[in-house]
C-alpha cells in the first residue's frame, strides 16, 4: 500500500515539476510575488515601512535573485533567538520569495569561529556566509581573506545591493569599520551587558531603610563598584533571607571553561577603567590590555607598555574572584556561563554586574518568579556601575554585535547570493518583527518605532537603554586585537587559575600578558599580517610606562571610594534629558 501511495505522489510530484517548468518567466515573477505578499500578510508585521513599501522592497529582492535561482546556499551562526527565527523562518521566507534555497545552520560560538578559522587557513568553501562576531574585526582586516562589505557594494555586489539597506539607519557600524575605513561586516543582531537587579526588592521600605541605617546612603542602583560591592554585601551578609528564601547579593561564574574567556574579554577590565579612553576602544591602549602605535599591536604586559596586568586589570579581577567567593551562591564557583546564565531567574539573586541582554526573553516569561501576574518584570536593567580606574570618555562595557561575514575563499555566485539574503533579513521589511523576536536591535528607525515603545514595559530597560545616549559606551572587543581566535583562547586557561585560587589575580595576570606577548611575537615573525600586523616593544622597567599619562595606570591608594547610587526613576530622567 504505502509503495503504491509513494509511486502515485512521485508521479503527481513529476507531473507537477513538468508543469510549472513549462509557465513563462513572468508567471514566476508572479508566484515570487504572490510569496512575498504572503508573507507580509502572515509574518513582517509590525514593521516601520508600510505594507506597499514592503512589497517594493521584496519585488527588488526578486529581481536581484534572477541569476541566482535554484541555487542552494549555506550560512552559519551562533544559537541565539535571533538567529533561531533566521534559521527556522526567515530562511524559509527567503527561499519561497526568491526561488534560491537557504540552509541557515546554527552552532555553538565556538563553532563558528573553529569554522570560519579553518576557512581562512585552507582557502577552501565551508560556508557561503558567516554571522560572526564583530569581536574578530582585528583578525580580518589584517589577515585580507575577508570581502570587505564596503568594497562588495561598490564593486561585483553593486547590482545586488539593495537601494533601500540604509547603512545610516544601523547602530553598530563604528564597531564593524577597520582602521582603514572600510566596512568589513554588517551588522545582524546587537546585545549588550549590562546591570540586572530586583526593582521590586530595592524599592522595599524595610530593605532601603536598613540599607541606609548600614551603609549611610540610599539603596539604589550602583553608580561605581564601591556601591556594587556595599549591596552585594547587604543582601547576601545583612538581608538573608526574604519572604523565606535564601538570597544574595551577586551572581557569577567560575568553572575552567572557555567561557570563563568570555566573561574577562568581554570587556570586564573596561569596566573597572583599565586601557585608555577612546570610543569604540580605547587608544593607544585598548581594553585586552593590548597597546597598539598606529595599527602596530606593540605589546600586552606593562613592561611593553600595555596593561593586561596592570593595577587596574589586576584590581578587577581581585573583585571577580572576591565577589565571587563572599557573595554569589556556592555554586556558581563551578558553573559556566550557560548553567549560570538562568540562575538570577531562579528569583533568589538582587543583583548581577555582568549581564547580557539577549537574555531578556527568557526573563521575561510568564509564570517566572521574577515576572508579576500582569507580565511586567520584577527586575530592571540599567547601566553597568563604573569601577575606580573609570575616566570620562572611556568605554563602560561590552555589546556583542553578530554581522555578516563573507570570505574571499568563497565563489563568487555563492558569496553574491548569500549577500542577498544576509540584506534580507536586516532589511526593514522584516527587521522590527526579528527585533521584537530575539530583542537584538541593529536599527535606530526599529528602536524607536512605536511598537518598542508599546513592548518597553515588559522588556525591564532594554528599550530605554538602546534609545539613550550613554549606548554608544558599550562596544565588542576593536582593531588592536589582531587575532582573536588565538589570543581569546589564552584568557580562560589563566584566569582559572584565579578563579580557583590557585594563583594570586597579579600571578595569573602576569602569565596571561606574557602569554600574549609570546603570541603577539609568533605572529610577528610569520609576518603573514603586513604592516598593521605585531611589532613587539622592547620590555623596561614598568615603572616608566606607570609614569606615562593614560594606560597602564599606577594603583591607587584608594580603590574603594565612596558607594554612590542613583534612584532608577532619576537614572531614566537624565536620559531623556540628555536625548533632548
Amino acid at each position: 500500500m504505502f509503495n503504491k501511495n509513494n509511486k502515485r505522489q512521485q508521479s503527481r510530484a513529476l507531473a507537477a515539476f513538468i508543469a510549472l517548468a513549462s509557465v513563462s518567466g513572468a508567471a514566476w515573477a508572479d508566484a515570487y510575488e504572490e510569496a512575498a505578499k504572503k508573507w507580509i500578510a502572515a509574518e513582517f508585521s509590525p514593521s516601520t515601512l508600510t505594507a506597499e513599501q514592503q512589497l517594493q522592497e521584496l519585488q527588488w529582492f526578486i529581481k536581484a535573485a534572477e541569476p541566482f535561482r535554484g541555487m542552494e546556499i549555506n550560512v552559519a551562526s551562533e544559537t541565539i533567538a535571533t538567529h533561531e527565527y533566521e534559521s527556522k523562518v526567515l530562511a524559509k521566507a527567503f527561499t519561497e520569495i526568491t526561488g534560491i534555497k537557504l540552509n541557515h545552520d546554527l552552532i555553538q560560538e565556538g563553532d563558528v569561529v573553529e569554522k570560519l578559522q579553518t576557512q581562512m587557513q585552507s582557502d577552501k568553501n565551508i560556508y557561503d556566509g558567516y554571522i560572526n562576531d564583530s569581536d574578530l574585526i582585528g583578525t580580518h582586516f589584517r589577515y585580507g581573506k575577508v570581502v570587505p562589505i564596503s568594497d562588495m557594494m561598490a564593486g561585483d555586489g553593486k547590482d545586488y545591493t539593495l537601494p533601500t539597506l540604509d547603512l545610516d539607519d544601523f547602530i553598530g557600524l563604528s564597531f564593524t569599520t577597520g582602521p582603514d575605513g572600510k566596512l568589513y561586516q554588517l551588522p545582524d543582531q546587537q546585545f549588550a551587558n549590562l546591570y540586572w537587579f530586583r526593582a521590586d526588592w530595592f524599592e522595599r521600605a524595610d530593605l532601603k531603610a536598613k540599607f541606609k541605617e548600614i551603609y549611610g546612603y540610599e539603596l539604589g542602583v550602583p553608580v561605581n563598584w564601591s556601591a556594587y560591592e556595599d549591596i552585594a554585601e547587604f543582601f547576601s551578609e545583612k538581608v538573608k533571607d526574604i519572604d523565606g528564601q535564601r538570597v544574595y547579593g551577586h551572581m557569577d561564574y567560575g568553572k575552567k571553561d572557555p567561557s570563563l574567556g568570555w566573561r574577562f574579554t568581554d570587556a570586564w577590565f573596561s569596566m573597572a577603567g583599565a586601557g585608555d579612553k577612546g570610543l569604540p576602544n580605547g587608544l593607544p591602549v585598548d581594553e585586552w590590555g593590548i597597546r597598539v602605535e598606529g595599527c602596530r599591536p606593540v605589546g600586552s604586559s606593562v613592561a611593553r607598555g600595555g596593561d593586561t596586568n596592570g593595577p587596574a586589570a589586576v584590581y578587577a579581577t581581585t573583585k571577580y574572584v572576591d565577589w565571587m567567593r563572599q557573595y554569589a551562591p556556592p555554586e556558581a564557583q563551578g558553573m559556566t556561563f550557560s548553567e549560570a546564565g538562568p540562575v538570577p531567574a531562579q528569583g533568589n539573586v538582587a543583583q548581577q554586574i555582568f549581564w547580557y541582554t539577549a537574555f531578556t526573553a527568557d526573563m521575561t516569561k510568564a509564570g517566572l518568579p521574577v515576572v508579576n501576574a500582569d507580565g511586567t518584570p520584577k527586575w530592571r536593567m540599567a547601566p553597568s556601575p563604573k569601577g575606580p580606574y573609570w575616566e570620562e570618555g572611556m568605554k563602560l562595557g561590552y555589546q556583542d554585535t553578530g554581522s555578516w561575514t563573507f570570505l574571499n575563499s568563497t565563489p563568487q555566485k555563492q558569496r553574491l547570493a548569500a549577500w542577498l539574503y544576509a540584506q534580507f533579513v536586516v532589511s526593514k521589511t522584516v527587521s522590527l518583527k526579528k527585533t521584537l523576536v530575539g530583542l537584538t536591535p541593529i536599527r535606530a528607525s526599529d528602536i524607536n518605532s512605536q511598537a518598542m515603545t508599546d513592548a518597553a514595559p515588559k522588556l525591564g530597560g532594554l528599550v530605554e537603554f538602546y534609545r539613550s545616549p550613554a549606548r554608544v559606551q558599550w562596544t565588542p572587543t576593536g582593531t588592536n586585537v589582531p587575532d582573536y581566535p588565538r589570543l581569546a583562547q589564552l584568557w580562560w586557561q589563566f584566569i582559572a587559575e584565579a578563579a580557583s585560587g590557585d594563583k594570586t589575580p597579579q600571578q595569573a595576570l602576569d602569565g596571561l600578558a606574557n602569554a600574549q606577548d609570546t603570541m603577539l611575537a609568533r605572529i610577528e615573525r610569520s609576518g603573514v599580517q603586513g604592516e598593521c600586523g605585531p611589532k613587539l616593544n622592547e620590555p623596561r622597567d614598568p615603572q616608566y610606562w606607570l609614569d606615562q599619562p593614560g594606560a597602564p595606570k599606577p594603583k591607587l591608594d584608594n580603590e574603594k571610594p565612596q558607594g554612590q547610587t542613583i534612584a532608577y526613576k532619576d537614572l531614566l530622567k537624565s536620559w531623556e534629558q540628555a536625548a533632548e
